[in-house]
C-alpha cells in the first residue's frame, strides 16, 4: 500500500468515529433533555458580569419565568448565561445548560440543575431548537446573532412550528432591526411580514406575558 493510500484510508477512519461522537452527542442530548417542557432558550454575552443590570434583569427574567412554569435553557456558560441559570435555580425551576467547550471562555456556571456537554456546535443547536417553546435574544455577540439567526431561518422556512422570538432590549437592536429594514425588506431580500417573527421587550415582566399570551404552559 503506498503511504498516500495509507493516508486516505486512516483519514476516512479519522471520519467514521468522527459521526460515532457526532451520534453519541445527539443520543445524550435526547436522553437528557426529554423531561423538558415548555423550555424557553435564553441567548446573550458571555461577557457581561454579575454587577451589570442586563445580568440583573436575566436574572429576573429567568426567576419569573420558572415560576410560570417554564424551564429555562441556556448555553451553560459565564455571563448572561449564568444569569438565566442562577434565575432559574434560585426560582426553583428546571435550570438547563447546554454547554460547549470553548478555547477563550470559562467553563460552565454553577446553577444548572441539568446540563449537557458538547463538542460540536450544530448538535447543541439542534438541542436549543427541539426543546424550546419560546427563545429570547438577550444582547450578545456573533453567538447570540447565530443562535438568532437560526431559528429565523427555520420558522421562515416552516421547518419547524413557528414560536415566539423575543430581542430584549430595544436600544441594542434597534440598529440591526433598521437595518433589516432599510437593507433586506427595502432590497427585497425578506418580506416586511417577516419583521412579526419577533418582538422586542424591555422589561422581563413584558416578555413573560408574551411568552405566557403566545405559549402558556
Amino acid at each position: 500500500m503506498s503511504e498516500r493510500q495509507f493516508l486516505i484510508d486512516e483519514l476516512s477512519k479519522q471520519e467514521s468515529w468522527r459521526l460515532f461522537r457526532i451520534m453519541a452527542e445527539v443520543v445524550d442530548g435526547f436522553d437528557t433533555m426529554s423531561d423538558i417542557r415548555n423550555g424557553v432558550s435564553i441567548f446573550g454575552s458571555a461577557r457581561v458580569t454579575p454587577d451589570s443590570e442586563l445580568y440583573q434583569d436575566t436574572v429576573r427574567l429567568a426567576s419569573l419565568l420558572s415560576k410560570a412554569g417554564y424551564d429555562v435553557i441556556s448555553g451553560g456558560g459565564p455571563g448572561l448565561m449564568e444569569a438565566a441559570n442562577k434565575g432559574a435555580k434560585e426560582a426553583g425551576g428546571e435550570s438547563v445548560g447546554l454547554h460547549i467547550e470553548l478555547p477563550h471562555e470559562q467553563g460552565a456556571n454553577p446553577y444548572c440543575t441539568t446540563r449537557v456537554d458538547f463538542r460540536y456546535f450544530f448538535v447543541r443547536k439542534l438541542m436549543f431548537v427541539k426543546y424550546a417553546t419560546a427563545y429570547v435574544a438577550m444582547p450578545g455577540g456573533f453567538g447570540t446573532l447565530d443562535e438568532l439567526s437560526e431559528a429565523l431561518v427555520l420558522i421562515q422556512t416552516e421547518r419547524i412550528k413557528k414560536f415566539p422570538i423575543v430581542l430584549y432590549d430595544s436600544s441594542y437592536w434597534a440598529g440591526l432591526i433598521d437595518w433589516f429594514k432599510n437593507q433586506l425588506i427595502a432590497g427585497g431580500f425578506a418580506k416586511e411580514h417577516d419583521l412579526d417573527l419577533m418582538k422586542i421587550c424591555d422589561t422581563p415582566e413584558e416578555v413573560v406575558s408574551f411568552i405566557q399570551e403566545n405559549v402558556p404552559c
